[in-house]
């Protein structure tokens, strides 16, 4: 039976392929030899400082080599991984280490001008109670005996929890999605079957780890195949560019607008990047495997609590017409229903309603939630996501249920607008209902522009009747810079501080 706990498999590739760089992040390099030899380095370390199986520790890393060193060494010992946000401000810190009940922090001192030592200490030790040791760019001086080790990796058991991972927030407060070994390997062992992940394969990801796409569908995916993850904190995008070419990854995965710069790079059209045949990043991918149309191709549905990926299809190619905009179709392992969100009843092919999943790879809980406020009588999880399904069982995404705009009576999917407004003008939008005393909202739009680009709304508003219903045409734009829109520190978009460009 194949090793369901984060040990086990690290040490099955170390026997198979101990030399085989499991991670290449610009300059740093970590072989499967080396990620278990300091791993098993820092396990000891942490052991002595009275970690053990349920011990719940941080990992504060920019993507690299530290960062999974610390997750493999807190997840050999049985303990319980906490990623933080490399985003996080003070009080965000605060409020999830204090959450998720952090014992252990182990933490960068700095990355991209964040501070996190001097973030660190704004926060009131009172607010902390159970945070006994903060380790900034350093280990432990005690190391604990390698048999003591090897017995703590015994008792690690594929149902012990491996991560409380924490979702973005961008519809409520961020809550901690709590995953066991199993319930997360098992998962990306299914995927891997799906997108063909092997140990030939270098995966281009540019998640960051902190999310269940970098620990997951990256990380745990690479580990579980052999495969060799490559990424890259480089400020400049011509280095990331030079990386790629000189390491030539054959896959790619995350998410689009994370690689604009590199699109943008004027060194794109002479890059020899025709290493990657597969994968979603297509604006850096060779002309020859990029889509012209890349609604056309199937893309994926994915969240926290279902531990990355849902919706997922091993066809890379062109759809027809009619399979625009499709997610896929559900992954093995879950039970899916879209149902009325008011009724709870299920909706017929092609209706709009909420998506609802059931298995084991779902996540356990919301951590310090009973399981009863999670899942439905019947061990449903409501997402909240909006979807509908054609003949053939494909799922397309319609929005958020919460953010759904509601003008005079008709129903307005942001991620619509936002889709039609990127056809039309090539931009990139981000839609929002405004309070409107006559139509309860009107659909805005906030347009983020690079540097000395222009934006013509009249233009625009043109364009988009050939592509929207009046109703859903925004009322009102506004054009800020691409650098000015605010981010939480998932990386996600502040909706309701992007609202604000608009008062006044």
């Amino acid at each position: 039976m194949p090793d369901t706990t984060v040990a086990g498999i690290l040490r099955e590739q170390v026997r198979s392929r101990g030399d085989q760089p499991l991670l290449v992040c610009d300059q740093d390099r970590l072989s499967y030899a080396d990620a278990d030899r300091r791993s098993a380095h820092l396990a000891r370390g942490l052991l002595t400082l009275g970690a053990g199986k349920g011990t719940h520790i941080g990992v504060l890393y920019p993507n690299g080599a530290a960062w999974i060193v610390a997750m493999l060494a807190a997840a050999r010992i049985g303990g319980v991984v906490i990623p933080v946000s490399t985003f996080a401000t003070a009080p965000e810190m605060a409020t999830q280490l204090a959450h998720a009940d952090v014992e252990i922090l182990l933490s960068a001192d700095s990355h991209r001008g964040n501070d996190y030592r001097a973030r660190l200490a704004e926060i009131d030790k009172a607010e902390l109670p159970l945070l006994r040791h903060v380790l900034i760019d350093t280990e432990p001086q005690r190391l604990a005996d390698e048999s003591l080790l090897e017995a703590m990796e015994a008792d690690v058991d594929p149902s012990d929890v491996l991560a409380i991972i924490y979702t973005s927030g961008s519809t409520s407060a961020p809550k901690g999605v709590v995953h066991t070994h199993s319930s997360l390997i098992e998962h990306q062992r299914v995927l891997n079957g799906i997108r063909g992940l092997t140990s030939e394969d270098k995966l281009f990801c540019n998640s960051p780890f902190f999310w269940v796409g970098g620990i997951a569908f990256s990380i745990l995916a690479c580990m579980l195949t052999g495969a060799t993850l490559v990424c890259s904190n480089a400020v400049d995008p011509g280095e990331t560019l030079d990386l790629l070419e000189a390491e030539k990854p054959t896959m790619t995965n995350g998410f689009v607008a994370g690689i604009a710069a590199l699109a943008r790079h004027p060194s794109l059209p002479q890059r020899d990047l025709s290493s990657m045949r597969r994968g979603n990043l297509y604006p850096i991918m060779s002309p020859d495997v990029r889509p012209e149309d890349p609604e056309l191709r199937h893309t994926m549905l994915g969240m926290t609590e279902t531990g990355s990926v849902i919706t997922i299809s091993e066809d890379e190619t062109d759809q027809p017409e009619h399979r625009r905009g499709s997610f896929g179709k559900p992954a093995p392992g879950f039970d899916t229903a879209i149902v009325d969100p008011d009724t709870g009843e299920a909706v017929e092919v092609g209706q709009i309603g909420e998506f609802c999943v059931r298995g084991p790879f779902l996540m356990q809980r919301y951590y310090k939630r009973a399981r009863e406020e999670c899942f439905d009588a019947d061990g449903w999880f409501h997402t909240g996501d909006l979807v509908r399904t054609d003949a053939d069982g494909f799922v397309y995404f319609i929005g958020r249920r919460g953010a759904m705009i509601k003008t005079a009576g008709a129903n307005v999917s942001p991620a619509e607008v936002e889709k039609a407004i990127a056809k039309v003008s090539g931009l990139v939008a981000h839609v929002v209902g405004l309070p409107d005393p006559d139509r309860g909202q009107v659909v805005a739009a906030v347009i983020a522009l690079d540097d000395g680009t222009d934006f013509d709304e009249s233009a625009l508003r043109e364009g988009l009747k050939a592509q929207l219903s009046a109703y859903k045409i925004p009322r009102r734009f506004a054009a800020v810079r691409g650098s000015d829109i605010p981010l939480m520190s998932s990386g996600k978009i502040d909706l309701p501080r992007l609202t604000k460009v608009f008062d006044g």
